[in-house]
């Protein structure tokens, strides 16, 4: 007899016996129909399964002995081969130290390490909430502008060069179109030249005042001061701009009365945001306070410390707001570590306060800065408070053409400087001034 076809089949089943259905053209048996409500309530479904069966359920099997086999590396082919295991072998001993491939100890074994964490403040940190931040940590009340002594040099024409404008050009013109052979130099380039161009300009005030030569620049000194804020310790340390050190200090710049004015002041907060946003949080540190040269040195008092931002690339370059803020950390950082060495480490009211000026750029915008140290009781917010005098955002000089603007072939723009301001360059020398004038 023939095997029935798929019609035949799907005959059978559209009659219908009752005992037969079709499952994707196999012939099967009918089974009872699929619940489609709801389950019935039953103590399994309402309250779960009892606790002996379910205790049953999740009750470990027994595992089967494993056997431990050997782990087959591509260590005898001397090369990589996909399907291998990678080889482990033991540390190699050079027989010498070798400074630049040692392992160092773990955090947990060097002698410095400390159970409270100290926040560090470097110098590429930027802080998220610019000279705000700044102001809480340092406990610092801030005065817009330049203060009064500092103003009576500008406005005075005795404390001025003569043609002075015309070096000021001389020097702009010579970092940014003389001194390269390319079309347009770049910011690390052009940055330091013009720095140095006007410090020269400044040296020229020696013949007038003999005891600016009694001066010393210093290059990539390390600082290290330390204090409490609250319930955290805070440090600044490491490398930062370039110190000017004098060997005669600042005289206070605020007086006694403007001193003791400072306790009403309220310090600006920004919460939620902690104020120790963008610091650095280290478990291993020493409690240090040192300014960077051995006792005895001659020119042992901090007069300006300069940053000069000469980032070429723009994510690296620190914006005019976290830069106030670098310098005004630093500038209290000199400070603080001088106030150490002249009044000990004990938390105190200073009987004479210590002054550190600031200077940055970025070979174009100016950041100018004056502030004082009055107190080294830093761990509350009551009390006197240290204080800032800040000039911000001066240009020196509008733009800088290295390629003349040309358009149809008519020069619309020769190349050159323009917007060139000279009482930029005045703010720059009467902070040079500042101390002997």
């Amino acid at each position: 007899m023939a095997a029935a076809g798929p019609m035949a089949l799907r005959r059978a089943a559209a009659k219908g016996s009752g005992t037969l259905a079709l499952t994707r053209g196999v012939l099967t048996r009918a089974g009872p129909p699929r619940p489609r409500g709801p389950l019935p309530r039953t103590p399994w479904t309402t309250r779960g399964p009892p606790p002996d069966v379910l205790a049953q359920a999740v009750e470990r099997l027994p595992v089967r002995e494993q056997v431990e086999l050997d782990t087959i590396t591509y260590a005898g082919r001397q090369h990589f081969m996909p399907g291998l295991a990678r080889p482990q072998f033991p540390p190699w001993d050079r027989g010498w130290h070798d400074p630049w491939h040692c392992r160092g100890p773990r955090y947990e074994d060097m002698p410095l390490r400390k159970d409270r964490s100290c926040f560090v403040c470097h110098q590429k940190v930027r802080m998220l909430e610019g000279v705000r931040q700044a102001q809480w940590l340092t406990k610092t009340k801030l005065v817009q502008g330049l203060p009064p002594s500092v103003q009576s040099i500008i406005d005075n024409p005795a404390h001025q060069l003569q043609d002075y404008e015309e070096g000021v050009k001389r020097a702009v013109w010579h970092a940014r179109l003389w001194n390269t052979t390319e079309t347009a130099p770049e910011r690390e380039h052009y940055c330091p030249v013009l720095f140095e161009d006007l410090m020269h300009i400044c040296r020229l005030m020696s013949a007038k005042y003999p005891s600016l030569a009694k001066r010393m620049l210093a290059r990539n000194y390390r600082i290290a001061a330390t204090w409490e804020r609250e319930s955290a310790l805070f440090q600044v340390r490491g490398q930062n701009g370039i110190l000017m050190n004098s060997m005669a200090p600042i005289p206070p710049v605020a007086s006694k009365e403007e001193i003791l004015a400072t306790e009403e002041n309220v310090l600006e907060t920004f919460h939620p945001i902690s104020p120790t946003i963008d610091l650095q949080e280290v478990i291993v540190y020493r409690e240090l306070n040192d300014t960077g040269f051995k006792e005895g040195y001659p020119y042992s008092h901090p007069h300006t410390v300069f940053f000069v931002e000469s980032a070429n690339n723009y994510p690296q370059r620190f914006r005019p707001e976290q830069l106030r803020a670098k310098m005004l950390m630093f500038a209290f950082g000199n400070a603080l570590a001088k106030a150490r060495v002249l009044y000990g480490n004990d938390p105190k009211v200073l009987e004479q306060p210590v002054v550190v000026q600031s200077i940055g750029t970025d070979g174009q915008l100016f950041q100018f800065m004056v502030f004082q140290l009055n107190t080294t009781d830093l761990v509350s917010n009551d009390g006197i408070k240290n204080m800032v005098w800040i000039d911000s955002d001066q240009n020196l000089y509008e733009n800088a053409l290295c390629v003349p603007e040309v358009k149809k072939r008519v020069v619309l723009k020769p190349a050159g400087i323009y917007g060139f301001q000279p009482d930029t360059f005045k703010k720059f020398l009467a902070l040079y001034l500042h101390g002997t004038v």
